[in-house]
């Protein structure tokens, strides 16, 4: 009979944090059937279901896939567990992209390839999931076992006798990589590569021979194993001597601040950072690639932290404060814009996943970011000095100029109207570029989803992203803002999300180039070919499932366009196509682009 695998009891986390579990307790994956020992049917006790199965335990109920001759076996034992669904993409970068959406919303994603064509095509999107620290499982169907060292050249392959060149290539992306090529210690590589995907929350490769897939294995007979991921524990004097440290410091402060960094979705940290906001009454702010992660409707937030393009008042408060508490910041030229911010070390307390650096002074070390907020929060003295500072000089910003009948919409326009469509039930992807700047501006009521990829910053990856956390979170109704330079990199995949029947509304920017190089460094090469897009939508869709596809030009058409989608074609997918002049953009990329710029053009040093 059937072994039936209980789920992994944090694989949705409640508060955006990537599998994350109940603050302090140990995460389990279990079998939710009695103890005793239970047989497998032999023909599923193949290595192929065993993978399957243990997917499911993880969380992964959709697994995005490219079909090649050395997976065709492991697909079909994969699409034979009942609770596993397979879904085609048109290309790897997609599926890989697709899986990082995925696990953005679920807490793990999962992607199958075949060797080395299709490895190295799904690389880039299992790099950006590395720089963003997502649990990613990347699946390669391998050569036949019985070809390893028998110095013969394969097809898929550079043409060298040496299979290894793909697992080097994912070693530099990946936390743990597991080649498969028998059955005996199959099992064993499986779950730790698997666990290791989710204690560390970094992608995995697994490459599975094809010739394994379906061969049966007293390994595989019986029911897997439980196994328990142990939770990240801190040293009790070392957090104790940070706090005592942290205390003294800021209660010292007059006007102290905390800025949310990307790193606490990793560090799981997102409720107790909220703590100790609540606790200590501090003005709090998100970095931009935090945006999701700290509740925008809290009391005392205060916007965007992004240096000279942050939120009006925002930055101000921020950088005049005497003491700012970053919690898993990532300080790179984009975020920092170009090296600008003006932060000054002595006044700052950074919190990383795993340890805590009080301004100058030391770094303490097996201090988990959570333990130390939790602590923090029981004992810091309450003051709300910087955020009353930011109450008195706050003047809510004004409202851009109405467009004239049959006036050409501007972006100013636009994202006015796309604020009244956020709710708890929708969930906001932003591609690379003045999307980045237009969705930072938008508030977020409680609930409402938002990702986007600002470390790696690949165009393109809001397509994919878009299908997998589509798929992922079919209670919400995903917003995407792609511009059409990006949109033309991975266009193909608008097939699987009508394919799987998704009701994505994906607002399509057109204004005749790559943007957000314009701003930085202009040139010819930052003007693409314009398509019609609407067109190209509908023969994608080719009359088969629910679409909808619109042109606007003009404020009044979009106004109707955004109805139409969010009632008569709500069960559609809506694609919009909104055409701007290509030199609408926020006034935040304008300043962005120019101090980035600047740091990209800094002459070499003396030698």
């Amino acid at each position: 009979m059937d072994t039936k695998i209980g789920s992994i009891d944090y694989c949705k986390p409640t508060n955006g944090d990537v599998g994350s579990p109940p603050n302090g307790s140990v995460s389990t994956i279990h079998n939710s059937v009695p103890s005793s020992p239970i047989t497998v049917n032999s023909c599923d006790a193949t290595i192929g279901r065993y993978l399957a199965r243990r997917l499911v335990q993880a969380g992964v109920t959709d697994i995005f896939s490219v079909p090649g001759d050395f997976n065709l076996t492991l697909l079909d034992h994969l699409m034979a567990e009942p609770e596993l669904n397979l879904i085609g993409c048109c290309n790897e970068l997609n599926a890989g992209y697709a899986a990082d959406g995925y696990a953005r919303s679920r807490g793990v994603g999962a992607c199958v390839v075949t060797f080395t064509v299709g490895g190295l095509s799904v690389l880039n999107a299992i790099a950006g999931a590395y720089s963003e620290n997502l649990p990613l499982i990347c699946i390669v169907g391998g050569p036949n076992s019985n070809d390893y060292g028998t110095n013969r050249i394969l097809h898929h392959t550079i043409g060298l006798p040496d299979f290894s060149q793909e697992l080097r290539c994912f070693q530099t992306v990946t936390c743990y990589q597991a080649v498969v090529n028998n059955l005996e210690d199959a099992h064993e590589q499986i779950d730790i590569a698997i666990s290791t995907a989710l204690k560390e929350s970094k992608p995995v490769y697994i490459s599975i021979s094809c010739n394994l897939a379906a061969i049966p294995h007293h390994t595989f007979s019986r029911a897997p194993v439980p196994f328990s991921l142990a939770p990240r524990l801190s040293n009790k004097m070392g957090l104790e001597a940070a706090v005592e440290a942290t205390l003294e410091f800021l209660n010292k402060a007059v006007k102290p601040v905390m800025v949310g960094g990307p790193k606490l979705r990793v560090a799981k940290a997102c409720d107790v950072f909220v703590e100790l906001a609540d606790a200590s009454g501090y003005a709090m702010a998100a970095m931009p690639s935090a945006k999701g992660l700290v509740p925008e409707h809290h009391p005392h937030f205060i916007g965007t932290y992004w240096g000279a393009v942050s939120t009006p008042f925002c930055s101000e408060i921020v950088e005049s404060a005497d003491a700012y508490i970053f919690a898993g910041p990532i300080f790179n030229d984009y975020s920092s814009v170009g090296y600008s911010l003006l932060l000054k070390k002595e006044k700052a307390i950074v919190v990383h996943p795993d340890r805590v650096t009080v301004a100058n002074g030391p770094t303490f070390g097996c201090v988990q970011m959570s333990d130390f907020f939790r602590e923090l929060a029981k004992r810091v003295k309450r003051n709300e000095t910087a955020y009353e500072n930011y109450h008195r000089i706050f003047v809510p910003e004004g409202k851009p100029l109405k467009c004239e009948s049959k006036e050409p919409l501007r972006v100013n326009t636009m994202f006015q109207h796309i604020q009244k469509m956020l709710s708890s039930e929708t969930a906001v992807i932003a591609e690379t570029g003045d999307s980045w700047f237009n969705c930072q501006k938008l508030k977020l009521p409680r609930g409402c989803g938002y990702e986007f990829q600002m470390q790696y910053g690949s165009i393109g990856w809001s397509v994919g992203a878009t299908l997998g956390y589509a798929q992922a979170s079919p209670e919400k109704r995903v917003l995407a803002f792609i511009g059409d330079g990006s949109f033309q990199v991975t266009a193909q995949d608008i097939s699987t999300m009508l394919r799987n029947r998704q009701k994505t509304i994906i607002f399509l920017i057109n204004n005749g180039g790559y943007t957000i190089e314009v701003e930085i460094h202009d040139g010819p090469y930052n003007v693409i070919k314009n398509w019609n897009y609407t067109g190209l939508v509908d023969a994608i869709h080719n009359g088969e499932g629910n679409c909808w596809t619109t042109k606007v030009r003009y404020e009044e058409e979009l106004v109707e366009a955004i109805k139409t989608a969010t009632m008569e074609k709500k069960d559609c997918l809506c694609f919009i196509e909104v055409i701007l002049h290509k030199d609408d953009t926020s006034k935040e990329l304008l300043e962005w682009g120019s101090r980035v710029s600047a740091a990209n053009s800094r002459p070499p040093n003396p030698q």
